[in-house]
């Protein structure tokens, strides 16, 4: 019997950190201009004061292709996914706590 093997290489973005701009972009194949402008609207919090010393994280990776979808598939702007974005934070922040609550009673 004759065996094929396939192996996978990737990154696991969501425990990956110091991603440059660079990174984040071409992980997310995004313009630069559009990771700034999210930046600007507060919908990505990077580490570094400018774009050449920003660090993102795994987490920006989802961030940014949310947003993206959001943008690209239902029109939303800069300052509505950032709000989509916060009220699904709020979500998790929320279920974590029910999760809590739940094995605290349980």
């Amino acid at each position: 019997m004759n065996q094929t093997h396939t192996h996978v290489v990737g990154l696991i973005h969501e425990e990956q950190s110091d991603l440059t701009l660079a990174d984040l972009c071409q992980s997310c194949r995004v313009e630069t201009h559009l990771v700034i402008e999210m930046v600007q609207e507060g919908v990505l919090t990077p580490e570094g004061r400018s774009p050449d010393q920003w660090r993102f994280t795994g987490i920006h990776v989802q961030r940014t292709r949310v947003a993206v979808r959001l943008q690209r598939d239902l029109g939303v702007n800069h300052e509505g996914a950032a709000l989509a974005l916060q009220l699904l934070d709020e979500i998790e922040a929320l279920k974590a706590q029910l999760r809590v609550a739940g094995a605290a009673q349980g």
